[in-house]
């Protein structure tokens, strides 16, 4: 490994933060710049935007004929999402879960994770199946909108992830350029990451599918760990479990679903073999968790960054860098 390739993918690091960063207050910004409700901005706006980085990374990966790190990233990010992000968010302050959003996003989540874990044992991602999942998130989104517009209030229901996070209303240009900037900065971050990510793992001697499980999915959280640690710190960690649930279901149904109905896509032995199960353990651990006080603690939380700690050191071992 060269330190132009260790440069390469730091720099793809840096680059596809910033460009999450932009494109999420650029598209707020415009939203709210329009009048759009807290709601509606929280349902697709601030999920669809935080789950750019891997749509944008796992779309790069298989135009460059390497699907196995876009499927890999989009695994290893739910995976990073729950077990660490929000095992950060809860060890700075313990995370209340309302039955609410338990009952309908923890089980949104519950069912995408269920859906893509049956549908990629058959051995691969069909067209079929990505349009199945498109069709289960439009679903979530009109179920949601729906259920938010019975609520008291509704046209402030909806995440605060945009007002806590500092981002306001923008004038037009300049949640243009902010967007335009951000989409350009996630497209050259997203090749140098995927590209200094692969010479990594061919110098390591480790699968690509394990570069883009660890490596590549941690690159894709930076903006929802960032995200995570601010809210925790002013103590809204909510709004860092309202991100991790709207994240994993739009990587999960909108990512991957198009991922397939563009081109199928078959899973990698590694994937079939571990990594989908450690996402089905995860989810489904959170979710026991979230239910049984309807809090996330501190002592909880501590358990989940260090079962992330042993999932990517077991990425590591011999017999899954070599995929035998």
């Amino acid at each position: 490994m060269t330190p132009a390739t260790l440069l390469m993918t730091v720099a793809g690091f840096v680059v596809l933060f910033l460009g999450g960063e932009f494109l999420l207050r650029g598209a707020v910004g415009l939203s709210r710049a329009l009048g759009l409700s807290q709601m509606l901005i929280g349902l697709t706006v601030v999920a669809a935007a935080t789950s750019m980085p891997e749509l944008v990374v796992t779309l790069t990966a298989g135009l460059e004929e390497l699907p196995d790190v876009g499927v890999g990233t989009i695994v290893g990010s739910n995976i990073a999402n729950i077990l660490l992000i929000l095992g950060i968010a809860a060890v700075l302050h313990p995370v209340l879960t309302p039955p609410r959003l338990v009952v309908r996003d923890a089980g949104a989540m519950l069912l995408a994770t269920a859906a893509f874990i049956g549908f990629g044992l058959t051995g691969a991602l069909t067209r079929w199946h990505g349009a199945a999942m498109l069709g289960l998130l439009m679903l979530y989104l009109v179920f949601s909108y729906w259920s938010e517009r019975r609520r008291p209030n509704h046209g402030e229901a909806g995440p605060e992830i945009p007002a806590e996070l500092g981002v306001s209303a923008l004038h037009v240009p300049r949640a243009l350029l902010a967007i335009l900037f951000g989409s350009g900065a996630l497209v050259v971050g997203s090749h140098w990451l995927i590209d200094g990510g692969v010479a990594i793992a061919r110098a390591a001697g480790v699968s690509e599918t394990v570069i883009g499980a660890t490596l590549v999915a941690f690159g894709t959280s930076l903006p929802e760990l960032a995200a995570a640690i601010v809210s925790a710190l002013r103590r809204h960690p909510d709004i860092a479990l309202g991100n991790v649930l709207g994240s994993n279901i739009f990587n999960l149904l909108m990512v991957l679903g198009a991922l397939a109905v563009i081109a199928p896509v078959r899973l990698a032995p590694e994937i079939l073999r571990f990594d989908i199960w450690v996402l089905g353990a995860a989810t489904l651990g959170v979710v026991i968790v979230m239910m049984s006080r309807w809090r996330v603690s501190r002592l909880e939380g501590a358990i989940f960054v260090a079962l992330y700690t042993v999932y990517i050191a077991t990425q590591f071992l011999p017999a899954q860098g070599t995929g035998t």
